[in-house]
């Protein structure tokens, strides 16, 4: 497994909502010069994928090189085959990752984007609406969609556009000799010795040298944490290490919460909730929020340690999918990070231990059904990786 590197002397934006978002991002594109590079799990046919659709095309109108991965799942057939073809007509490059499953079930769940090698926009924003639901866009949500983003200058730019310029290349066929420098991280562009101010790192998962970076940068996080962990992420169903990292954290004295988004998938919550009892008993304080579609995958540990990214605290993203993070160690970044999601813990819902205590048995029955069905799923899925 590759290290984290840092690189030094970054400037890292927080991004809150797509009404931070996307007016940042359509700005770059009209002000590329030579290359946009975006990659993303679901392209939407909707307001906001359109004007985002019409930025790249001022682009390529421009000259600029505009090169678009979209996931074939997460965006759907028929839009990912209607973008193939407006994008083709406007000069934009466009390559679809893993059309009907031909390379197994791994989905690029990333979102990222990179203008002219100076300007990285890294998150957990797809291009859809804020008022739609990801799942449904026929769904108008009662608050926009609570998500991040960050946008980066510096170093860690150059990192960045060589991981999106490396899945390019990987859906446009490599040959061996490129496969094998990847796996032997020949291609990598980590950064030694960082020093001074403005700490940040690229992280991702895949499936050759970096298959659980994402998840053993929670774990050391945890394992350092002396004060408090703040950790929001919509579908909560890690592995066994994870949840032993987030109850050791809070035995040993640690303010450890989780915020939880809650009520798009039956099964997701039920997965969860059968963790909660054990999480709730060693001192883990869980909230629940409930005021829009949760999105967002954040965390903050010590005012020190934080991180956005599309990678959720689930099987799929730290065992299945293509994921990227951003890690960043920058005290007034995770202060204003830490303040996003402690606004979101006062409009969400504590659960307390005493809420299991009386449920039905019948609940409590569907609960662990749903965790079996699950954990049988990703084991399949994983060969045996995923550990309960």
């Amino acid at each position: 497994m590759r290290s984290v590197s840092f690189a030094a002397h970054n400037h890292v934006k927080l991004l809150y909502c797509g009404a931070e978002f996307f007016p940042a991002l359509i700005a770059a594109c009209d002000a590329a010069r030579f290359e946009i590079c975006l990659e993303t799990y679901i392209f939407a046919a909707d307001e906001t994928g359109e004007e985002v659709k019409a930025a790249l095309k001022r682009a390529a109108s421009r000259g600029v090189v505009v090169n678009v991965i979209t996931d074939w799942l997460g965006t759907g057939h028929r839009q990912s085959l209607e973008l193939n073809r407006e994008f083709r007509e406007a000069r934009v490059n466009h390559r679809i990752f893993n059309a009907w499953f031909k390379r197994g079930v791994s989905r690029t769940h990333r979102k990222i984007v990179v203008v002219d090698k100076q300007l990285a926009f890294i998150g957990g924003l797809n291009i859809n609406d804020d008022m739609r639901a990801d799942h449904d866009h026929h769904i108008i949500l009662p608050a926009p969609r609570w998500d991040f983003a960050v946008s980066i200058t510096g170093p860690l730019v150059m990192a960045i556009h060589a991981e999106v310029e490396s899945q390019w290349m990987r859906l446009g066929g490599l040959n061996l000799r490129y496969r094998w420098d990847r796996l032997l991280g020949r291609h990598s562009h980590g950064f030694a010795a960082p020093d001074g101010p403005a700490l940040a790192a690229l992280v991702v998962r895949d499936n050759l040298r970096n298959r659980r970076t994402i998840q053993k940068a929670h774990l050391k996080a945890l394992g350092t944490a002396r004060k408090s962990m703040l950790l929001a992420n919509p579908y909560f169903a890690p592995g066994r290490k994870l949840r032993d990292g987030l109850a050791s954290a809070a035995a040993r004295g640690v303010d450890v919460t989780l915020l939880l988004g809650v009520g798009q998938f039956r099964i997701q919550d039920a997965v969860a909730h059968s963790f909660y009892p054990k999480l709730l008993k060693s001192g883990v304080k869980v909230v629940e929020y409930r005021k829009t579609q949760m999105h967002a995958k954040v965390a903050v540990v010590d005012d020190e340690w934080a991180t956005v990214g599309s990678s959720n605290l689930d099987g799929l993203s730290l065992f299945v999918n293509q994921e990227a993070n951003i890690i960043v160690r920058d005290a007034d970044f995770s202060r204003n990070l830490r303040l996003h999601i402690e606004q979101a813990i006062r409009e969400g819902v504590p659960v307390r231990l005493e809420d299991f205590a009386n449920i039905p048995w019948y609940k409590r029955a569907w609960y662990g059904g749903a965790y079996l069905f699950y954990k049988g799923v990703l084991r399949i899925m994983t060969l045996g990786e995923y550990i309960d």
